[in-house]
């Protein structure tokens, strides 16, 4: 398998007058689907590289993307989603969903080579399997608001209204920790867990657990380990293999699927590849097939606190601008 270094070295010898970041990504998507006969799509995120801009995560643009590189696809092969995501909105999160199991049906995998955290694993659950390796990680599915874990905000509202009942001498104390959310906020974390438990716990038993006798309690008990607070202790908790296939999960290993024709090194040059995109160019998310059809996002730091996103449809043969916002 070529590594990180391998994988630049690619890049580096490619000819001037293409990208070699794009030539070098595309050679390996199309190398997945030769070697399993499937649609394959990744849904990149740049956060790691560029931490804290907003349109890194899920949002409703993402479906633009996604609707862009499915058009003219063999929908009947199915889909190998291949996820790198910090997570993001939920009412985007449950739209995407839904389209793809318009498009695909129930015939979805995720593939995970690094993250897929809060709204990614949602995603991840609602696929037939989830394909992992040694290094890959899920998340909690705690919903989160500008940043701020909902379960967090409940978890630490109850503790104040128990301290506060065994000592009403804490008042002080907590009411200038509780008065920087507003009137309505802990009313919206309480439905946003809700409705983040009730759609996952659905896509479950609908798909990954459809022919499990005991799909409802199963799906159920997935849901409660990966929405609670307590015991995953932080939002931001990366859950392995072993603890996924533990909790009930259908997990492939990606170290075992298709090895003899090395589909996870295929995996993982796609991941390091991507991983050099984003560290070599403005591009903060890519949304790409195995033929090359990609949708980009392009992020400049942006002057005097003006945020500046720029989105790009890109084939093999051409690139044109379709948005330009600030």
């Amino acid at each position: 398998m070529p590594n990180w270094n391998e994988i630049l070295g690619e890049i580096s010898t490619l000819s001037v007058n293409s990208n070699p970041l794009d030539v070098v990504r595309r050679s390996y998507l199309r190398k997945a689907h030769d070697i399993s006969g499937r649609n394959i799509i990744a849904y990149y995120s740049g956060f790691l590289q560029k931490p804290n801009v907003e349109q890194a995560g899920i949002n409703d643009n993402d479906k633009n993307g996604l609707m862009t590189v499915i058009n003219k696809l063999d929908r009947n092969k199915g889909l190998d989603l291949i996820i790198h995501t910090p997570g993001g909105d939920i009412a985007a999160t449950e739209s995407i969903v839904d389209y793809l199991k318009q498009m695909f049906g129930k015939d979805i995998r995720a593939i995970v080579p690094q993250i897929a955290m809060s709204a990614g694993t949602m995603i991840a659950c609602a696929c037939k399997n989830i394909i992992m390796g040694k290094q890959s990680n899920l998340g909690p599915i705690d919903p989160q608001f500008r940043g701020i874990p909902a379960m967090g905000v409940v978890e630490e509202f109850e503790r104040a209204l128990a301290e506060i009942k065994e000592d009403h001498k804490k008042i002080p104390i907590w009411q200038t920790i509780i008065a920087k959310y507003h009137p309505t906020f802990i009313g919206e974390c309480e439905k946003a867990i809700k409705w983040s438990q009730q759609i996952v716990t659905d896509w479950l038993q609908e798909n990954m657990l459809h022919s499990n006798d005991d799909a409802q309690q199963k799906a159920q008990e997935i849901v409660n380990f990966l929405s609670n607070y307590g015991s995953n202790t932080s939002h931001s908790r990366h859950i392995g293999i072993e603890e996924c296939e533990r909790i009930g999960l259908d997990i492939i290993r990606l170290e075992e699927y298709l090895k003899d024709e090395n589909f996870q090194d295929c995996i993982l040059s796609i991941h390091h590849a991507f991983m050099h995109t984003f560290s070599n160019s403005m591009s903060v998310k890519i949304i790409e097939n195995h033929n090359g059809i990609a949708v980009v996002e392009h992020y400049n730091p942006p002057p005097q606190g003006f945020s500046q996103i720029l989105a790009t449809v890109q084939n093999p043969n051409d690139m044109m601008q379709v948005t330009d916002q600030q």
